[in-house]
């Protein structure tokens, strides 16, 4: 099975498939279990969560380009190559990254910052959001060494388990004790593949100790790749995020929130589905260019740019026939969405696709550099289309801030094509 990409494909988007029901069930159980301002302040904490999550600034990414490599048989001579203590170091950075996270959130609910009469159920929300850190890591591991199918079988399961726990929810079971057992299920599958990881690569509890050995071996190989990666990351992460803390500073009005909240939602989506479709083809593509096969790349990079866009025209489709009424039954019907604001969502959808082929790809490969040169117009562009859109049309500014994001998509998906264009050149 793990060396079928059809297989792959089916087992990644089914896991999709439950990471997109669990999505919106979030969003249907807590619009309904919370009154209006505190479901406000949970979308901020959401997207607080996204930044805490994202700002692992790509190790995880780092840790596949390299570990595949060491799979392939490819540098394992090299003085810079590949060595089992980076696993401990990496695995102990984002512990520290999700303290750090807990402690902000603590000084903002203490100081009003953000402001809710739930404080335990914002926390243990947090944490269960954070825990796709550590999991995210295993997961680019087991990949690496060829073992996608065994992290996605484990992920289903846990997928399963906690969407049945946030829909008890609704059935008078209280939400910091869902939230609570969800930890525990996630803690316990997380476990389970970092064991995997382990027997795998054949590593010794000294491996996951030795921080000096690893963290002196990742200070002195890699730092340069880290510094790209992070700096690409954050850019990236703000771009995507930024709209909520924009939107919320020029309004108090919730439709523009909502309205951002669900294309954030579908654009969420389709990585998904496109992620799963590249992931699938990647062991394929990392030994095509690692063996400089420009036919064999080019038939696969054109094979998966085919997939996302079939996803993403579709999706598209189906947010023009029934976008209105999801977006009615999403938020409760506490604002509406019109055929306009649908057809924006679904260019920059079409825009996304492109985006995450090119974004999934030349990350695997370890292109750190450029990536970051590439997110730089996004970035921009997100952190200005609320400023302009607000000042052009005033408090109605809505629409013309999501036609500033949309073409801001448009955009960055030329430049990711012209990327793509000179990766399957130089492989030839």
């Amino acid at each position: 099975m793990e060396g079928s990409a059809r297989v792959l494909a089916l087992i990644k988007l089914a896991n999709v498939g439950l990471t997109l029901i669990w999505g919106f069930a979030v969003t249907y159980v807590f619009v309904r279990a919370l009154p209006l301002g505190e479901f406000q302040a949970f979308l901020l904490l959401v997207a607080f969560g996204n930044f805490t999550i994202s700002a692992e600034f790509g190790l995880t990414s780092i840790i596949y380009a390299r570990l595949r490599r060491h799979w392939l048989g490819l540098g394992k001579e090299d003085v810079g190559g590949f060595r089992l203590e980076e696993m401990g170091v990496l695995f102990l950075f984002l512990a520290l990254l999700i303290l750090g996270g807990l402690a902000i959130l603590v000084i903002a609910l203490a100081a009003g910052a953000l402001q809710t009469g739930m404080p335990l159920l914002f926390l243990l929300f947090f944490l269960s959001a954070c825990l796709n850190l550590p999991a995210l890591l295993a997961k680019r591991a087991l990949a690496a060494v060829d073992g996608n199918f065994l992290w996605e079988a484990l992920d289903c399961l846990r997928r399963v388990i906690t969407i049945a726990l946030l829909l008890l929810i609704l059935r008078g079971l209280d939400a910091r004790v869902s939230v609570a057992l969800q930890l525990v299920v996630s803690i316990a599958v997380i476990g389970y593949a970092i064991a995997l990881v382990h027997r795998r690569l054949r590593m010794d509890v000294e491996h996951w100790l030795s921080f000096r050995v690893g963290g002196g071996h990742v200070r002195a190989h890699y730092l340069r790749d880290i510094g790209a990666s992070a700096a690409f990351t954050l850019s990236d992460i703000v771009a995507y995020n930024a709209p909520y803390f924009t939107i919320a500073l020029a309004s108090q009005d919730a439709r523009p929130m909502l309205i951002f909240d669900f294309f954030f939602k579908m654009s969420r989506a389709l990585s998904m589905l496109v992620r799963a479709t590249v992931e699938a083809a990647l062991p394929r593509i990392t030994r095509a260019y690692h063996a400089k096969e420009g036919a064999r790349l080019r038939q696969l990079m054109l094979r998966a740019l085919g997939m996302a866009l079939f996803f993403a025209t579709g999706a598209s489709a189906a947010l023009l026939l029934f976008g209105g009424w999801i977006f009615e039954r999403l938020f409760a019907g506490r604002a509406a969405i019109g055929r306009i604001d649908l057809l924006l969502i679904d260019g920059a959808l079409i825009a996304l696709a492109v985006i995450c082929v090119s974004v999934y790809v030349q990350a695997a490969l370890g292109r750190f550099g450029h990536l970051l040169k590439r997110s730089l117009p996004f970035l921009a562009g997100s952190l200005l289309s609320v400023p302009i859109a607000r000042i052009v049309a005033g408090e109605a500014f809505d629409l013309p801030f999501l036609s500033l994001y949309t073409l801001t998509l448009v955009v960055a998906a030329c430049l990711h094509s012209v990327s793509l264009r000179r990766l399957m050149r130089a492989a030839a």
